[in-house]
Formats: C-alpha cells, sequence, structure tokens
C-alpha cells in the first residue's frame, strides 16, 4: 500500500512538472497570438504591461530549460520569434497610423485657416 501511495505520489509530481512546463509554452503561445491580434492598437501603457508579460513568461520557461525537449526548444524559439516580429510590426504600425491621425488633423486644420 505505501509502495503505491509513492508511486502515485511521484507520478503526480511529474504530471505537475509537465503541466507546469506546457502551461509557460502554452502562455507563450496565446501571447504570440495576443500581439498579433491587437498590438497595432496598443498604447504606452499597453506596451509596457506587454514587455512585463513576455518577461514573465520567459522566466517561467527559464525555470523549465533543462525539461523541454528538442522539439519543444524549437517550438519555443519559433514562439519568441513570433513574439519579437510582433512586437516590431504592432509598435511601426500603431505608429505610423497615429502619424496618418495626426497629418489628417493638421490638413483640417490648415484647411479651416485658409478657407478651403
Amino acid at each position: 500500500m505505501m509502495k503505491r501511495l509513492i508511486i502515485f505520489g511521484l507520478l503526480g509530481l511529474v504530471l505537475a512538472s509537465c503541466s507546469t512546463k506546457q502551461s509557460a509554452i502554452n502562455q507563450l503561445e496565446n501571447f504570440s497570438y495576443e500581439l498579433r491580434d491587437h498590438s497595432r492598437y496598443y498604447d504606452a501603457d499597453d506596451w509596457e504591461k506587454a514587455g512585463e508579460t513576455f518577461l514573465k513568461i520567459r522566466e517561467r520557461i527559464h525555470k523549465h530549460e533543462f525539461d523541454y525537449t528538442p522539439e519543444e526548444k524549437a517550438k519555443i524559439g519559433r514562439l519568441e520569434g513570433q513574439c519579437a516580429t510582433y512586437m516590431a510590426n504592432g509598435a511601426k504600425e500603431g505608429f505610423f497610423d497615429k502619424l496618418k491621425n495626426i497629418g489628417s488633423e493638421i490638413k483640417g486644420i490648415l484647411e479651416g485657416i485658409l478657407g478651403y
């Protein structure tokens, strides 16, 4: 009976460990989807939170870095690359969208002043 209890306890620890390491990958994947779908509309506060979120996820992944298989490490690398791309593109697109809006406002002001 005691032997079974120990085996089930160890199995539980192994499953919890796998779940935790997999949940970190899942978080990174979900974060990449968030960036892909919404980063274009981020403001400065959103970017700060995104940076903090990315660092927290990286910390969780780092805690299990020796537990990941080569396939999992490759997936992590792809997801991190996607996040970096989405961050760069989202910031760039958001910046240019704001410039377009400001340009439209300036054009409207000039038209108002010049009587167009």
